[in-house]
Order: C-alpha cells, then structure tokens, then sequence
C-alpha cells in the first residue's frame, strides 16, 4: 500500500513546479517585464488551494498531529518548525497579494522570492529529513488510517474535478 508521505512528497513536485514559474516571472520582473497580475492571481489562488488547503491541510490536520501523539517515538520532532514555514509562506503570500493590489512590482518580487524560496527549502526538510523519520515512526495500520484520512479530506474540501483543475494549472506554470 502506498505510504502518506509518497502521497505528500508526490504533491510537493506539482507545488514546485509553480515555485519555478514563480522565481522565472520574478527574474522578467527584474529585467523590465511589467507586472503580469493575472499570473500572480493564478499563483495565489494555487498556493492557496492546492498547496495550503489541500497540501498543507493534510499535513497540520493529519501527519503533523500523528506525530505529536505521545506514542509515537523520534530522536527530535521538527513538526513546530514545519508550521511555522506554514505560517511564515501564509504571511509571504498575503503581502504578495498586498503589494499586487498597490501595484508595487519591487515588493512583489521580494515577496514572491520570499515564498518561493522558503517553500524550495521546507519542501526539502520534509521530503529528506520529516517523511523519512514518520514512515520509521508510525507502524502500517497508523500509516494505513492517514491515508482513509487524506481520502476524506479530500473529498471534504474539494469538489470532484478541482485537485484536478490544480494539477493542470501546475503543469501550465511548468510549461510557461
């Protein structure tokens, strides 16, 4: 049976693809190109649904809580810093979307720069370091249970056709 943590690291790679696209616009921004709104508009709107609610949600509400349980035993637990990062790309998202609606392009980058390379960083602390001591800690049938979890939570949060409709917009940002 497929592990959570695959599930997770297999949304970090569609998060990522729009990391990329991110720090490409911000490299035209730098070089003169204007402030495309409806693009960072589409960012925000991911980031917000797929990678916060969606992504995010599952890990805070389901693994982060896992493995805060006091029987599940790690030489240290990095879930504290790991919903920080949260909070800390929550707030780099919101002064982005601040700085879009000013107009201000230089804040926009430094922002969405922000975001960007906090998220490349936390992706990989999770994906290198967190999932791998998680898959050590939690036995198969805890294991077994998140993923019924993450099933329900998507369905809960999403409509049928919208993880979809998140998944193609990553692919578009990719190709971009």
């Amino acid at each position: 049976m497929e592990k959570p943590t695959k599930i997770l690291s297999d949304e970090h790679q569609n998060i990522l693809k729009v990391i990329n696209a991110i720090l490409k616009e911000c490299d035209g921004l730098q070089a003169g190109k204007p402030l495309d709104s409806n693009f960072f508009a589409k960012v925000i709107d991911f980031i917000r649904n797929y990678a916060d609610k969606f992504h995010h949600a599952k890990e805070e509400d389901i693994l982060f809580v896992e493995l805060c349980k006091d029987t599940v035993l790690m030489h240290c637990n990095p879930v504290e810093q790991m919903l920080h990062e949260h909070d800390l790309g929550r707030n780099f998202v919101k002064d982005t979307e601040d700085a879009l609606k000013d107009g201000i392009t230089e804040k926009v980058i430094e922002n969405a720069r922000g975001y960007a390379y906090l998220l490349q960083d936390h992706i990989f602390k999770e994906d290198n370091i967190l999932y791998p001591m998680a898959d050590q800690a939690l036995n198969q049938s805890i294991q077994d249970l998140m993923i019924n979890k993450f099933q329900e939570a998507e369905a809960k949060r999403f409509n049928p056709g919208v993880k979809e409709k998140y998944i193609s917009l990553a692919e578009e940002f990719k190709n971009r």
